[in-house]
């Protein structure tokens, strides 16, 4: 069962259902690499007891792909046309009676899970839109998604229970097309987060001061 333990089996096993799976990285701390820079395998998620985006994506996919479902990563891309330097935020993806919905590893209020009710994955990334802003100046910054899900499946196993840091997938992740979400000439008319936007940008689930972090 791709090299996974008896032990990693049980537990991954258990996530039977794209809630569950979320119910369950939400229960994982934020992994705020503080010792640099991380991109862990889904055994070093369990072995750690934490993630970030990417990293609980990875096992959000791992999960489904477990159950018989195809393990799916959708990358949503910030920055360009001056935005500023975002960061990229990477989902898991599901589909269920025709429409998607994603599974998300993050730290604040918004960018969470998604309910299947997209019928296309244009649709579920701009439901990130107006939430994906910078905490200073709440400029809206996402620009670009994913053009086809990125099919894990199609790559060595071996990142599933690895202990180095999977920066190939990453990159790769990165590299593959993408699709803007709007045109370039319409961002000169976005309106950036209001006050209480703000606010609600300032919400974490997990502060930086918690050492489970």
């Amino acid at each position: 069962m791709l090299g996974l333990s008896k032990k990693e089996l049980v537990v991954l096993k258990r996530l039977t259902t794209p809630i569950k799976i979320q119910n369950f990285l939400d229960a994982l701390p934020r992994n705020g690499e503080k010792k640099g820079e991380t991109y862990m395998s889904p055994r070093q998620v369990l072995k750690k007891k934490k993630a970030h985006c990417f990293e609980g994506a990875l096992l959000a996919a791992l999960a489904l792909w477990l159950q018989g479902e195809k393990p799916l990563l959708f990358d949503l891309k910030a920055g360009g046309d001056k935005a500023g330097g975002d960061e990229d935020h990477v989902i898991a993806l599901y589909k269920r009676n025709g429409y998607w919905g994603a599974i998300s590893k993050t730290n604040h209020a918004t960018l969470r899970f998604r309910d299947p009710v997209y019928k296309t994955l244009r649709e579920l990334a701009l439901s990130y839109f107006h939430e994906y802003f910078e905490n200073k100046k709440g400029k809206k910054t996402l620009r670009k998604h994913s053009s086809k899900p990125f099919d894990l499946s199609k790559l060595d196993p071996g990142w599933v229970t690895t202990e180095k840091d999977l920066v190939e997938i990453i990159n790769a992740l990165e590299d593959a097309p993408h699709r803007r979400l709007f045109p370039q000439k319409n961002t000169r008319l976005l309106r950036p987060a209001d006050k209480m936007e703000l606010k609600a940008g300032r919400l974490v689930e997990w502060p930086p001061t918690d050492p489970r972090t």
